[in-house]
């Protein structure tokens, strides 16, 4: 929803004057921007964003025993559930005992699921580009780094994953 003030302002766009200047003001702007933009990008290819998550964290961890993969994306079990019976609706994922412990399901990416990765990972570093197309090269790498040094993610654990900065 886009509020709007009585002058026609989008309340995207601006904030009372005692918020606007407050970095965690700016940081939520730019990141619900940011997500926004990745949303559109996925939906072209038919995921959400929790679906990309999930399919990223698949190809990293693979074969990932279900209860690692909550543990690992920070997603309620059930929710992952539902996210898991998406994926593998569409051909996305495979569930199978897991060969180590039978108790358990292994989630694997399928070719499809592959492939579609690829082109979410695609679309979601076009929509970031977009996000940050105000900033020169040389500004978004320092941005970047900024940013890590923030939110507390070391530079070693940043990489280049094919998540495509939408979580």
């Amino acid at each position: 929803m886009v509020y709007r003030y009585a002058d026609g302002m989008n309340a995207e766009n601006t904030a009372p004057s005692a918020i606007r200047d407050l970095p965690s003001w700016l940081l939520g702007r730019a990141a619900a921007r940011g997500r926004g933009l990745v949303a559109d990008a996925l939906a072209e290819q038919g995921l959400k964003m929790w679906h990309h998550v999930v399919l990223s964290a698949v190809a990293d961890l693979e074969p990932v025993a279900q209860a690692d993969l909550v543990r690992g994306v920070r997603l309620d079990p059930k929710d992952m559930v539902g996210v898991l019976n998406d994926l593998q609706a569409a051909d996305l994922v495979e569930r199978a005992p897991d060969p180590t412990d039978r108790r358990k399901n292994a989630v694997t990416l399928t070719e499809e699921g592959t492939r579609r990765l690829r082109a979410c990972a695609d679309a979601a570093r076009v929509a970031n580009d977009a996000l940050l197309a105000p900033l020169p090269p040389a500004e978004r790498d320092l941005f970047l780094d900024m940013l890590r040094r923030v939110s507390g993610i070391a530079p070693d654990d940043a990489g280049t994953g094919t998540e495509g900065g939408s979580a």
